[in-house]
């Protein structure tokens, strides 16, 4: 079985090479093909992979590819995990909004509209091709944020997708050594959107230990977050870190301006990084990886991937369309929830009513993301300034009129229909 990598030039594609290599023992992967157009980062990463496969004893044989339709063809699944502009357009993202008084993130409010905006087209290209090239029945497996929109943009299209992210894997990790169980044993509900959730029960033998968490550990669960202790005793549940762009957005704007931003310091990581793999000495995972972000990815990957391939029907946190688990969304909203997943896909775990606390953020932001990939797939002007007007971290004409001058003047490069 061959899985293609779409962005296999990311610095990384180790920690998933890493985790295929150590976890994937069900899943007869023959090739793992990282592609890239980048071909002087697949001539450092591509060895440096193959080193990790070899270390861990892994029979497979890892390839890389600057042609896009060779490495699709006959893929079982692709997972894309690029990013349109490199660490230049994210760095943008987390500027230009702050001219303006809002946050600069690179996947929330005017920055993660950019991203999108950049991205969407791509990824459809990238899911036309693999229709055409990878295996019959090929899954793809979105990594790319913005998770949400680009994975409604897939599904909107036909395709056969399922979205991903590290968030919930991540509580699961925390929550499971809080509690001194290993990691399985411990279920989450997990809901809202992508980069909007909050973790509203933790499952341990069908007892939901997420009351006794926040009673015994509260300082622990709130400090990662970045937000007050008093904020999840009110709410009863953890609100994920993207939370606190919302829960304390001014706070946030204020310590950016003082800040170098993360893409900064990614890009700074990123040329070490690259200078480590080209040691040809190097067979394991440099610490500083650790430090690049996406912690658990690869598990959470290698774990989403064995369920769509085996049909074990275990629990993920993917992102999938509503089709009516969320009762106050449309159903071809796409959310983030807890969901079996099994050949045929993924389908939400039922869990309790979310309640007006959260069901209003959700449905906003839903909202954005609705407009957002009308504005990815169709561009125009006023499509980007309807869904910046829509964002809860926009909401006015004055900055949802700014922010689409900046945006559109920041990306003209990427969007030829925005020169």
């Amino acid at each position: 079985m061959k899985i293609a990598v779409v962005g296999g030039g990311s610095t990384y594609t180790p920690e998933l090479v890493d985790g295929f290599a150590r976890l994937a023992g069900s899943l007869d992967v023959t090739e793992l093909c990282l592609i890239d157009p980048a071909g002087s980062r697949l001539d450092v990463i591509g060895p440096y992979a193959r080193r990790l496969m070899a270390h861990h004893g892994h029979p497979g044989t890892l390839t890389w590819t600057t042609d896009l339709d060779a490495g699709l063809t006959d893929a079982a699944v692709v997972v894309v995990q690029l990013r349109v502009g490199g660490q230049t357009a994210r760095i943008s993202d987390e500027t230009f909004p702050l001219e303006c008084g809002c946050v600069g993130q690179e996947t929330t409010g005017a920055g993660g509209l950019a991203k999108a905006l950049r991205t969407v087209p791509v990824v459809l290209d990238v899911a036309e091709r693999a229709a055409r090239l990878a295996a019959p029945g090929a899954w793809i497996v979105d990594f790319t944020n913005p998770v949400g929109i680009v994975t409604r943009a897939l599904l909107d299209a036909g395709h056969k997708a399922v979205g991903l992210c590290n968030v919930a894997i991540g509580f699961q990790r925390r929550f499971a050594k809080l509690l001194g169980v290993e990691p399985g044993a411990v279920t989450l509900d997990h809901v809202g959107l992508n980069h909007l959730t909050w973790e509203r029960a933790a499952y341990v033998d069908g007892v939901d230990r997420l009351p006794e968490l926040l009673a015994g550990h509260l300082d622990d669960l709130a400090g990662p977050v970045q937000l007050p202790p008093s904020l999840l005793r009110l709410l009863g549940n953890v609100p994920s870190y993207y939370l606190r762009y919302f829960y304390a957005h001014d706070e946030v704007v204020r310590e950016e301006r003082d800040a170098p931003t993360r893409g900064q310091k990614v890009a700074e990581m990123e040329t070490e990084l690259l200078r480590m793999y080209a040691d040809p000495a190097l067979t394991t995972k440099p610490d500083l990886l650790s430090k690049r972000g996406g912690a658990f990815y690869s598990e959470a990957a290698v774990g989403l991937i064995t369920s769509l391939l085996s049909g074990d029907g275990a629990v993920h946190a993917v992102n999938l369309r509503n089709g009516g688990h969320l009762p106050f969304l449309p159903d071809e909203a796409v959310i983030e929830v807890s969901a079996r997943v099994d050949r045929d896909g993924a389908t939400a775990v039922p869990s309790p009513p979310v309640g007006p606390e959260l069901s209003g953020l959700i449905s906003a932001v839903a909202a954005y993301e609705e407009l957002a990939v009308r504005a990815a797939v169709h561009g125009g002007r006023d499509r980007v300034y309807a869904a910046l007007l829509a964002h809860p971290l926009v909401g006015q004409h004055e900055y949802a009129e700014g922010l689409t001058q900046r945006l559109l003047a920041a990306n003209a490069a990427h969007l030829a229909w925005a020169r």
